[in-house]
């Protein structure tokens, strides 16, 4: 994947970009820091930030009047809190928006409490689950699109998870590539043949 950085991109959204390779050390081992690159984070500090990441939203939910079940947990060198439960939906909004201010605001409380960023990753009733599902599908039609007519294939505009979601499925295959292009919020995934 070629990122496009521009001046106006949103740091935490291009973290959201980089396939999981490129932001997480596999099976623990300690990857050297690279300009640019945040020091690596322990799980202990991981799970310290799902942890306090829980109860911003368990606080949210209470304020709402909305029940769910919040489950903490580090997952792909990043922490992760799942919200389960009935009526949830206006959580979520129309294709994640409101998802993603609500994900913003609880890195904003881990900001808070810590003084690190943090790249956590919220998710609301398994909407991150089925959308990555929908957006493979997306990506491999792109993919069949590109190989058969040889030219470059434009996506719609996505958030950064989704853009994620699309890169991971374009850099797996051969004979493809695939970066972002545009600004904010209408930066878009471009499909196009390995040069």
């Amino acid at each position: 994947m070629t990122e496009t950085s521009t001046p106006q991109a949103d740091q935490s959204a291009v973290d959201d970009e980089r396939p999981a390779a490129a932001t997480a050390p596999a099976d623990g081992d300690v990857e050297p820091e690279t300009a640019g690159e945040p020091a690596p984070v322990s799980d202990a500090e991981l799970f310290r930030q799902s942890e306090i990441a829980a109860d911003y939203v368990e606080g949210l939910l209470d304020i709402l009047d909305y029940d769910g079940d919040i489950d903490e947990l580090v997952s792909g060198g990043r922490p992760v809190v799942e919200v389960v439960g009935g009526r949830l939906q206006s959580l979520v909004g129309q294709r994640g928006a409101t998802l993603e201010a609500l994900q913003e605001l609880t890195r904003l409380a881990v900001f808070r409490q810590t003084g690190s960023p943090s790249r956590l990753l919220l998710d609301v009733g398994g909407y991150r689950a089925n959308r990555r599902k929908e957006l493979a599908a997306v990506a491999r039609n792109a993919v069949e699109k590109v190989r058969e007519y040889g030219e470059p294939v434009r996506l719609e505009p996505m958030t950064a998870f989704e853009r994620k979601c699309v890169h991971d499925v374009i850099n797996a295959l051969d004979g493809v590539e695939s970066e972002s292009e545009g600004v904010e919020p209408s930066r878009r995934v471009v499909v196009r043949p390995t040069q």
